[in-house]
């Protein structure tokens, strides 16, 4: 039997459930009342359209104490929505504070749990340009020398490799309209620049600061000058 394509396809027609499934391609875990603010509707309202996309297996929910909180499935359900955003029409832009907004997730921001925007495409052209990566077309492949690199910047690729879920994923970046790396991999390489606080996550929003060591480290491992692309 086919799948059922419908099902998913009204799910994201709705205006509120797209905001909510938009707002969780941050990789967290929010509650309904949240949610409900992200996408200008009433808590019980967001509910009902959380349960039915629980019922569609897109999200999850996990409690804690009398609290509930409500997460992205999987890295496929991100990959199809940052995928949906890239064809999409844009939100018209009707504020400062939602100017400001745009400009910052457009810059860099999580895209489920890997680094999307201009930086995280600037990040995987350079692994590319460096050829610690190779593009096969549909997916990367990490190089010999990548392997070292990764290696030498304390990202265990034998334990990421064993992760439940794609190694490497090419996912097409909606607002540069390029491909970003993704996957377990993306997801390690993440992680390790926030550890060495090159990149800090913002409170209510998929947009990462990053901070002034982080412009020193990714100038000198991936030769990018975000002094140049910020003003791009």
């Amino acid at each position: 039997m086919d799948a059922n394509a419908a099902v998913i396809a009204s799910l994201v027609s709705d205006c509120s459930r797209a905001a909510m499934l938009t707002a969780l391609l941050d990789g967290r875990f929010h509650p309904a009342s949240e949610l409900a603010s992200m996408a200008g509707i009433k808590p019980q309202t967001a509910s009902f359209h959380l349960a039915k996309m629980i019922e569609a297996d897109v999200i999850t929910m996990e409690k804690q104490g009398r609290h509930r909180y409500y997460g992205i499935r999987n890295q496929e359900v991100a990959h199809v929505m940052e995928t949906l955003l890239s064809i999409a029409p844009p939100v018209p832009i009707k504020s400062l504070k939602q100017h400001n907004e745009d400009k910052k997730i457009r810059y860099a921001r999580t895209c489920y749990d890997h680094l999307a925007g201009r930086v995280g495409v600037q990040v995987t052209d350079a692994l590319l340009r460096m050829e610690l990566m190779e593009d096969v077309g549909e997916t990367y492949q990490i190089t010999e020398q990548g392997e070292a690199f990764f290696t030498a910047f304390h990202i265990d690729l034998v334990e990421t490799h064993k992760k439940r879920r794609a190694y490497i994923l090419k996912c097409l970046d909606w607002s540069e309209r390029r491909h970003h790396l993704a996957g377990a991999l993306g997801n390690a390489l993440l992680e390790r620049m926030l550890e060495l606080g090159w990149m800090k996550r913002l409170p209510d929003t998929r947009a990462i600061h990053i901070t002034e060591a982080g412009i020193a480290g990714l100038k000198e491992t991936f030769e990018i000058d975000l002094t140049i692309l910020a003003e791009l």
